[in-house]
């Protein structure tokens, strides 16, 4: 399996269209990484990201989407053993100091806090590549 830091596998699950062409632009164009999957909903997730290849191991999740929150995306990755111990940061607006702690208190990895900030969108990437664990809040 290859190196998380080399040739790292996302996945954003994001019903935003904007924010996923900012995504796009900055996972593939300004970092250069080319193995992107975006999920504009989040029916049949469990399914759907079991049935990715490769498998993501950087899994960017929208908190307020339909049918299935972030909450409940990440209930279902965690079930997962091949998922149990998967990257997953949560991309929310909501980003109250309780909002934080819930995120947190329930398993994910990280947080970006929405809008991206483009200045900082490419070194906050870089730390959650190195293992570093990354709650930022704009």
């Amino acid at each position: 399996m290859e190196d998380v830091k080399t040739n790292p596998v996302f996945l954003y699950v994001e019903d935003d269209m904007f924010s996923r062409e900012v995504i796009s632009l900055m996972i593939q164009d300004v970092l250069g990484y080319d193995q992107l999957t975006i999920f504009e909903d989040s029916e049949n997730f469990k399914k759907r990201v079991c049935e990715l290849s490769p498998q993501p191991n950087i899994i960017f999740l929208d908190i307020q989407i339909q049918p299935n929150d972030g909450y409940a995306m990440l209930n279902m990755l965690r079930e997962e053993p091949r998922f149990a111990d998967t990257t997953v940061i949560a991309m929310t607006a909501n980003v109250m100091s309780h909002d934080v702690e819930k995120l947190r208190a329930v398993g994910f990895s990280g947080l970006i806090g929405k809008p991206l900030v483009k200045d900082v969108f490419p070194q906050l990437i870089d730390r959650i590549l190195t293992g570093e664990s990354v709650w930022y809040v704009p």
